[in-house]
């Protein structure tokens, strides 16, 4: 998939862990897991917002597009 997910650099950056995230935002860590793995298919703009939110960042620091 040519959207990169740099969501564990974001975290490393805040030293957090991925617990911590879940917990703050409202969702599981099975789907945190998914979103930091590049395997979800779709994320909504409610979950992106409380990221960006939460580790007071940019949705480009967290998504970034490759060419292939």
């Amino acid at each position: 998939m040519s959207i990169v997910v740099n969501l564990n650099t974001v975290l490393a950056e805040r030293n957090l862990k991925s617990k911590d995230l879940a917990e703050m935002i409202g969702i599981t860590e099975a789907n945190l897991s998914i979103l930091k793995s590049g395997k979800a298919k779709a994320i909504r703009f409610s979950t992106l917002e409380a990221i960006c939110k939460a580790l007071d960042c940019q949705p480009a620091d967290i998504l970034a597009y490759e060419k292939e």
